[in-house]
């Protein structure tokens, strides 16, 4: 029988039924707080791209490998190379090597305000690119439906009939 990889390890942590929910909430704080600092040195130099064994980045940024897990599953959609992180263990080399545009939508996407208003940020992209990012994100989701045509209203081909009438009668 196999033991289950890290990720799986850390979900089952995270995602804990077992849990009160002021125990999770207390874990997701400090995991939040964690998150922050990590990613605060991250976008303090972010053309640079961060390599190293799981175990090597937990110790670089003062985790547990659990943590670090954690972390790698939050931004692995955000990395110019994802990480293989259904199979990873400790000896897994993996990169942290981000698309800027991309890391920020996803913390907007995630509503995750305590990182996208990191002040970092600022240093990165001015405000105006900021709000742009920001409203892209918010608008990808947003789905808007054409409006109906009505039997009654002009046919769009532009006939001057009503649509019931002209491209509508086979409809």
């Amino acid at each position: 029988m196999s033991e289950k990889c890290l990720l799986d390890q850390w979900r089952d942590m995270a995602y804990d039924r077992n849990l009160s929910k002021e125990q999770l909430e207390s874990f997701w704080g400090k995991y939040f707080t964690i998150e922050s600092s990590i990613y605060e040195q991250l976008l303090e130099d972010p053309d640079t791209e961060v390599r190293g064994t799981v175990k090597e980045l937990a110790e670089k940024y003062g985790q547990n490998v659990m943590t670090m897990v954690g972390f790698l599953d939050g931004i692995n959609d955000s990395l110019v190379t994802p990480n293989p992180i259904e199979t990873m263990d400790e000896d897994t080399e993996v990169s942290l090597g981000f698309d800027k545009e991309k890391l920020y939508k996803n913390m907007v996407d995630a509503r995750a305000d305590w990182l996208y208003e990191l002040p970092q940020w600022e240093k990165i992209f001015d405000e105006n690119t900021r709000k742009r990012l920001y409203r892209e994100q918010k608008s990808s989701g947003t789905i808007r439906k054409e409006k109906k045509i009505g039997r009654n209203d002009p046919c769009p081909c532009g006939s001057g009939k009503k649509y019931k009438k002209c491209c509508g009668r086979n409809a």
